[in-house]
């Protein structure tokens, strides 16, 4: 079986294209215009990154068995053209996921937060109780070598469900490929305006979704658009059961903190009673779970300061992360640093959704860099609209990553938490080393 992945170097690409390689009997290519790490290095060690940079239709012949198609490429990729000419079967990565799973018992964890965190909580519980799963997740996890695996023998797969486009030929949300069993929605807040231009849109998306589920709809019952999903589907007698969340409460000591992530903890949890986990096995074993790879991440630490990254950018992950950090340490001066980054983040039109998100920081940093949005081509933002957008004196903006960099290290983090919040890099800081270097002084 001959597999070539159009535009491999994605996250969830080149993770889909390493479990592909491990099985048996099949042979994978792929192209990409540029590749970075970590993907640039997971896949030279796999003997999968492609011989030179950019599209190469010539190489898109008729024994192709099947084409895999990144959201990076365009509708118009000369290699795309070329495997519709030939009439080769094209796949989106949701597609193919679900391809490869539609006889096994499908989890699915979708929501505008937490949907890393709580699928992440699942995998590991099911890993350390020896029950094999396929699965697909955003982020690196401890005891997990990828963040795809696809099998032949396991009877589960635990999917992350995204709601953005599945790719440049199907402008559908990518959960509603997935068609499961159990699904767990966290919560909808308005995220991607470029796709989703109004609340109500964004809204109608999670509604397909949660028509789809067939056994099990485990909601967060203090989110009033849930709870109005829910009572649609009451109403209109839907197969599945509906199973509401608050947050875990108990006397286990978990090694993960803040309200978001005790619900994500009770979601994962009722996910797993699904499919057999008692309730007991399943807090013993969560316990030692200490996050997911750069989700409210420790990652440096003294005896007068800690600072930890999140990978949190849109409004309701901004405020749930400095909300949490705050609750921890109640009594420790709280800086906080964040990017705005995505295409949602960059647009005017959506800024107000800011609104008070960085209101509990002591100090609370902005940064966005005009250059991206010129690259994106968006309307032009300014200082003072973020500054207003956020809306609390509190905020200080930034337009240059060294200025940013300039007034980190200006401050003295004697009894204070460092937090880093960016779905970038701060235009190359490298943030675990810039971390430690402003605690440690």
């Amino acid at each position: 079986m001959r597999i070539h992945f159009i535009a491999i170097g994605g996250a969830a690409m080149h993770n889909l294209a390493l479990a592909v390689a491990s099985k048996a009997g099949y042979v994978v290519t792929g192209s990409d215009d540029e590749i970075f790490d970590p993907a640039l290095t997971h896949l030279r060690e796999a003997g999968l990154l492609p011989g030179e940079m950019g599209w190469h239709p010539e190489k898109i012949t008729s024994d192709i068995d099947a084409i895999i198609l990144g959201m990076h490429a365009r509708e118009d990729n000369p290699e795309l053209v070329r495997a519709r000419e030939l009439g080769l079967r094209i796949y989106s990565f949701p597609e193919y996921l679900y391809e490869q799973t539609k006889d096994k018992i499908r989890i699915v964890v979708g929501g505008s937060h937490g949907k890393t965190t709580t699928t992440s909580m699942i995998l590991y519980v099911l890993n350390r109780l020896g029950i094999e799963t396929d699965y697909m997740v955003g982020a690196q996890i401890e005891g997990f070598e990828r963040m795809v695996r696809l099998s032949d023998t396991a009877k589960y797969a635990v999917f992350e469900g995204d709601e953005y486009l599945t790719s440049p030929l199907d402008l559908r949300s990518k959960f509603l490929w997935y068609k499961p069993h159990v699904a767990i929605l966290t919560g909808i807040a308005w995220d991607h305006i470029n796709v989703f231009p109004t609340f109500p849109e964004y809204v109608e998306t999670f509604r397909k979704f949660a028509h789809s589920i067939s056994q099990s709809f485990i909601y967060y019952e203090g989110d009033e658009n849930l709870r109005m999903l829910a009572d649609e589907l009451k109403q209109q007698s839907a197969p599945c059961q509906l199973l509401p969340y608050k947050e875990y409460v108990g006397e286990v000591e978990m090694g993960v903190f803040g309200r978001h992530n005790m619900q994500n903890l009770q979601a994962a949890c009722l996910a797993c009673e699904q499919i057999g986990v008692k309730r007991e096995d399943f807090y013993r074993e969560i316990a030692s779970f200490t996050g997911a790879s750069n989700r409210l991440e420790k990652i440096a630490e003294t005896s007068t300061a800690v600072a930890y990254k999140d990978f949190a950018h849109s409004p309701s992950k901004l405020k749930a992360t400095v909300n949490a950090v705050r609750e921890r340490y109640p009594k420790m001066r709280l800086v906080a640093a964040m990017e705005l980054h995505t295409f949602s983040s960059l647009m005017a039109d959506f800024l107000p959704q800011y609104k008070d998100c960085m209101a509990e920081a002591d100090v609370a940093l902005v940064y966005f860099n005009p250059k991206v949005i010129e690259h994106k081509r968006l309307t032009p933002i300014t200082s003072n609209e973020v500054a207003a957008a956020f809306g609390t004196s509190n905020i200080e903006v930034f337009t240059e990553s060294e200025a940013l960099q300039i007034r980190l290290r200006q401050i003295d983090y004697t009894n204070t938490a460092l937090l880093m919040m960016s779905s970038g890099t701060f235009d190359g800081i490298h943030i675990n080393d810039f971390a430690k270097e402003l605690i440690h002084g």
